[in-house]
């Protein structure tokens, strides 16, 4: 199996953890905070995208960086503890260990707030590399050699493509299947409980 033994990575708000729970007090807490209004509720559908994003919906561009940072402060309280693991998570990385494979997590959140989420999770991928979005997130995926990238987001699908990865997709965040194959993923699973039967048949194939 080591000669075909393949890099995999893998997004992590709602592809490995449902990370809504702790978001959504984290944006509470900052709310009470600072005064200002967020949807919470809303903000915790369209997860994928850098922070900056959703704090551009309630806060002023020239507040932004500062509110950044106090919400990664306030993250680390709120967020971590409520934060699961999605179904078949742990088992997706272990598969591709089993499969002789490396596996890494190249995600958009803020580095040592995933690196907090995947100790308390007990996920221990081989890497973790935070602050890469869509297409930047092929930077990673390149340096490390993944040829299979498993997202949740269609940013994660041309992230993918953009490293020349096999796109793995699961509906399982803010985009349904159909956006995903629309996007141009190479494979959608209903969900990471189906990976490791998806990469042994791939491995042998390869």
């Amino acid at each position: 199996m080591t000669s075909r033994a393949v890099t995999v990575g893998f997004d992590l708000d709602m592809t490995l953890i449902d990370s809504r729970p702790g978001i959504r007090a984290t944006y509470l807490a900052l709310s009470a905070e600072t005064g200002t209004y967020i949807d919470a509720d809303l903000a915790v559908t369209r997860l994928g995208p850098p922070l900056e994003v959703e704090l551009a919906h309630w806060f002023p561009e020239e507040a932004l960086e500062e509110v950044a940072v106090r919400y990664r402060e306030l993250y680390t309280h709120h967020a971590i503890e409520p934060t699961l693991a999605m179904p078949g998570a742990r088992e997706a990385v272990d598969a591709v260990r089993r499969a002789g494979g490396t596996a890494i997590v190249v995600t958009a959140k803020h580095e040592p707030s995933a690196k907090l989420h995947l100790e308390h999770l007990g996920i221990a991928p081989d890497a973790v590399i935070g602050g890469l979005w869509a297409e930047a997130k092929a930077e990673a995926l390149v340096e490390y050699g993944a040829g299979v990238y498993v997202g949740d987001h269609r940013g994660d699908v041309r992230g993918a493509r953009a490293a020349g990865a096999l796109s793995v997709a699961v509906p399982t965040g803010p985009c349904d299947a159909e956006e995903l194959r629309a996007e141009g993923a190479d494979v959608v699973l209903e969900d990471l409980t189906a990976f490791p039967a998806w990469l042994e048949a791939y491995a042998a194939g390869r």
